[in-house]
């Protein structure tokens, strides 16, 4: 959920604490696959439901600290904003259990690929459903992204669905992030989205728990303090982001962003050992080629928006 906020003008130095923040961000987001290879002994639903719960307590409680209360109440009385939010907490969700599934069923590969190419569909809804017009730079890369999707698909025998469903929900979560505006703090905001989903998501871990299904409280102390530390996990790379968002230009955010897939890809190939038959990397090297690209036209253009999408789900 980024702050709107107005970048810095070009000719100004960088600030050094936002570019640190900026890159603390991405580099927690990189490193999620350790964190869910961790807690593996959990399906995805738990940890999704774990996710929930902890990311509300700990938003709720970040709230009170930062005195955000009244800000949190307006929002709740505003309808139309409610329910926006309300169907942004329902696109990470899904989001975020994609992502738990693709990590924990050896497709970390496909979940770096989803966020590589979500440029790609960022900027393809934004012609389908805000009619904006692309530039010449920006067709020739939409056109080598499907050809990359097409060569995956084709080489490798099957649709990489996961790296799709990723970067779709991704991008119809930031669209609806846009939509919704710069009305309500990050940390406003990712409360008010677990609100709907805690109650649910509360119901089915102690439900879990008491058929004898449920983990938090039978693989040990590591594991019930690391699904616990789910609200902190999942908030933290968040206010950081808003932190660097404030100080530094988002072009530079932009191409900060490729640390997370870049990190998530390595972890795919060299630690959990996934295939990588010559049709993937062909197919990944259209993409990279796809995102140079994108984020060059748009460098050029001082336009980035056009690049970014919300990162308030990278996982």
């Amino acid at each position: 959920m980024a702050v709107q906020s107005s970048p810095p003008a070009p000719d100004e130095p960088t600030d050094t604490k936002g570019l640190l923040f900026a890159v603390s961000a991405y580099l927690l987001w990189g490193a999620f696959p350790f964190y869910f290879a961790f807690i593996k002994a959990a399906a995805p639903v738990e940890i999704i439901g774990h996710r929930v719960v902890w990311s509300f307590l700990f938003c709720l409680a970040g709230v009170l600290i930062w005195r955000e209360v009244p800000q949190l109440r307006q929002t709740l009385r505003d309808r139309r904003l409610f329910a926006g939010l309300a169907l942004a907490g329902a696109l990470v969700s899904v989001n975020w259990l994609i992502y738990v599934w693709g990590v924990l069923n050896d497709h970390v590969v496909d979940a770096a690929l989803g966020y590589f190419i979500n440029p790609l569909i960022t900027v393809s809804l934004a012609i389908v459903v805000l009619g904006e017009r692309l530039r010449p730079v920006q067709k020739i890369a939409l056109g080598i992204g499907a050809l990359a999707v097409l060569v995956i698909a084709v080489g490798y025998g099957q649709v990489p669905w996961v790296a799709l469903a990723l970067a779709g929900t991704f991008a119809t979560y930031g669209l609806v992030k846009k939509r919704v505006g710069g009305r309500v703090t990050p940390l406003v905001g990712l409360t008010v989205e677990t609100t709907l989903l805690s109650p649910v998501a509360l119901g089915y871990l102690i439900w879990l728990q008491s058929v004898g299904q449920g983990t938090f409280l039978n693989h040990g102390t590591g594991h019930t303090l690391a699904l616990a530390a789910a609200g902190a996990v999942t908030a933290i790379p968040l206010l950081l982001f808003a932190a660097a968002s404030s100080r530094i230009p988002l072009s530079m955010m932009g191409l900060i962003q490729y640390l997370t897939p870049v990190l998530q890809f390595a972890f795919g190939v060299w630690i959990n050992h996934e295939v990588m038959p010559t049709p993937r990397w062909i197919g990944f090297g259209l993409v990279w080629v796809a995102l140079v690209l994108l984020t060059v036209d748009s460098l050029r253009a001082s336009r980035p928006r056009d690049v970014l999408a919300d990162p308030d789900t990278m996982n």
